[in-house]
């Protein structure tokens, strides 16, 4: 693929030919994105990244007729994994620590920590309330402002602000413990 290329070009023609019911380019597109979906789920759903990945991909192969706009395929499928990562994560009693890599993204919650993180943080990042878990990754993940993470997870803009400073307040104090 083209370095110029953007994702969401490369994806609007397997999007409009799996819309029409092309059973090839909807496995690509599956192919394609699960990658994405995979990165998306791990940090949410932890212990259940397997079930997550496979419930989001199984949404977007049900929804993507609805998908009116080929060119916002990506930012569809982020809002069906959230969703649905948020609710896999939610039904699992118990949850194992998020992937090491996942949590060093995340660095910049911890002052004076460099390297590789402890055990320990990824047992806390873990321990979170999933709304809190979510928000972090789509924040300090994913980059996304307050607006699209509010409109993503489907809260109001405000919850996202109070949910990301409780969730930075709780992984802060938790680390000075």
């Amino acid at each position: 693929m083209d370095d110029d290329v953007r994702p969401w070009d490369a994806a609007a023609p397997l999007v409009r030919a799996a819309q029409r019911g092309d059973a090839l380019a909807m496995d690509d597109l599956l192919k394609l994105v699960t990658p994405y979906v995979t990165r998306l789920c791990g940090p949410i759903a932890p212990r259940e990244t397997a079930d997550a990945v496979q419930e989001s991909l199984l949404a977007v192969f049900r929804g993507l007729r609805g998908l009116r706009d080929p060119q916002a395929f990506y930012g569809w499928v982020r809002a069906v994994t959230v969703r649905e990562a948020a609710r896999v994560a939610r039904r699992t009693a118990s949850e194992t620590p998020a992937d090491p890599q996942e949590i060093g993204r995340l660095r910049d919650l911890l002052p004076g920590v460099g390297g590789e993180l402890t055990t320990e943080v990824r047992d806390l990042l873990a321990r979170l309330p999933v709304r809190h878990r979510t928000v972090l990754v789509l924040r300090e993940l994913e980059g996304l402002d307050e607006r699209t993470t509010a409109a993503l997870i489907g809260v109001p803009q405000g919850t996202v602000k109070s949910q990301l400073s409780r969730a930075r307040s709780a992984f802060r104090k938790a680390w000075t413990r």
